[in-house]
């Protein structure tokens, strides 16, 4: 898929006058950057004086790790038509992640090696890393486990269902129990389908009015509960996927402050947006978990504010237009996300001082990393350089019809927002946007 100039192989390039942020440090300062042979060499005062490779002016825009989303939807194997690794890859470009970490409801499952070695295969070459999540049992039918070291050798860097949640807590415990030899986490889509049932929106004041089935705050509840005491249990590495309730991002504070191998994410649209969405019945305001409440929306950036949630991710979950294009009960849940992610972070959570530019960005780069344990997230010397470069300033309008992904079902058409990918450097690879 094209996007306009193609990424040019570059193993020497010095980006100048950039605003560094560091997130292990959490700092923002200018500098120059080099990179040699595909390596991070230098930061600090670089003279371009008889610099004959590249030299990219960076004055007024941020220089950091390259950005990481831990939760996306590829839909490769099985739903071509939705999205591919290479047409992901695009989205995640435009978007400024150079890694990106793909869920295994694909069509066959990424429960064996084989789907986890194609999908590393369908990103050789690309300027994107793509870091499969394998399934935590066969086929996600939640009653046997899957090979787990199998998985990991084949290139899983973590376990999860997602889609549905780990079906009984004795399969969590072994799973987790499993997880633990390789030290690699499960991450559970928190969801009691016995109270959930046939919800389609936050179960309140307004699915009442509209007459539309609720998904109960209880029902992720409950289960980021069990999770959490399973994990304590078995002294396991808990990542609860996209947190959306009040009592959830509570649990979760507990469950760190007892020292519990807990981390959490949560999705730009749960703290953007809240159900009075739904109330125009748009498809594109229905996802799971649903849009909660205002006072919930509140709990996610307080819970982002204190370190609660470690994670910004996306959860980008493509669909057709024939699919979303039906009633709000027939529809799938999910949007698209990797497109404006940064853009909706800056203008809601950086500009009115929610987190800092550090604070955010470490959410998106290092948090990630180190829960993944990817050699990804750092500014580190001599490791092989991965670079998101963007203008915090600058405004653009979300206009759907020009994403690279191939769905464009996204609640955020026509919003204006700050922060606006310029490029990207990894795999020795440099892109500028057109």
């Amino acid at each position: 898929m094209s996007l306009g100039k193609p990424a040019q192989s570059v193993n020497r390039i010095l980006f100048k006058n950039a605003l560094v942020v560091d997130p292990e440090a959490l700092t923002q300062k200018q500098s120059d950057v080099l990179v040699e042979d595909g390596k991070l060499k230098e930061i600090g005062k670089i003279s371009a004086a008889h610099f004959s490779d590249p030299v990219i002016d960076c004055k007024g825009l941020v220089l950091c790790p390259g950005l990481i989303d831990m939760h996306v939807h590829l839909r490769e194997p099985g739903r071509e038509d939705e999205e591919t690794v290479e047409s992901g890859a695009a989205a995640a470009m435009m978007g400024g992640f150079t890694s990106i970490c793909p869920m295994p409801n694909t069509n066959p499952a990424a429960d064996n090696g084989e789907v986890i070695e194609f999908l590393k295969r369908r990103a050789n070459g690309l300027l994107v890393d793509v870091f499969p999540i394998a399934a935590v049992t066969k086929n996600r039918a939640g009653a046997e486990l899957t090979e787990m070291g199998e998985l990991v050798e084949a290139g899983a860097v973590a376990f999860s269902d997602d889609g549905d949640p780990i079906a009984t807590a004795e399969l969590l415990r072994r799973a987790m129990e499993y997880a633990r030899l390789f030290d690699v986490p499960i991450i559970d889509h928190c969801e009691d389908k016995a109270l959930s049932k046939n919800g389609c929106m936050h179960e309140g004041r307004i699915s009442t009015q509209l007459g539309i089935p609720g998904i109960p705050s209880l029902s992720e509840e409950v289960m980021v509960a069990r999770d959490i005491l399973t994990a304590e249990f078995t002294k396991s590495r808990l990542h609860i996927a996209h947190i959306s309730t009040a009592g959830s991002v509570g649990l979760v504070r507990q469950a760190k402050e007892k020292g519990i191998k807990v981390t959490c994410e949560v999705m730009p649209h749960h703290f953007t947006l809240n159900h009075e969405a739904v109330l125009s019945y748009d498809t594109n305001a229905k996802m799971n978990p649903p849009l909660r409440s205002a006072t919930d929306v509140e709990a996610m950036l307080a819970g982002l504010r204190d370190g609660t949630i470690d994670v910004i991710a996306t959860d980008h979950a493509p669909h057709s237009i024939e699919e979303k294009q039906v009633e709000f009960d027939a529809a799938p849940f999910g949007i698209v996300g990797l497109e404006t992610a940064l853009g909706l972070i800056i203008t809601h959570l950086v500009k009115p001082g929610i987190l800092t530019l550090p604070q955010a960005i470490a959410k998106m780069t290092l948090n990630p990393a180190t829960i993944l344990k990817l050699e990804r997230g750092r500014l580190k010397i001599v490791a092989p350089a991965s670079l998101t470069i963007f203008s915090a300033d600058e405004k653009w309008t979300v206009d759907k019809n020009k994403f690279k992904s191939k769905s464009k079902n996204t609640p955020f058409h026509n919003w204006e927002l700050k922060g606006r990918v310029v490029g990207l450097y990894n795999n020795g690879l440099w892109w500028q946007r057109p």
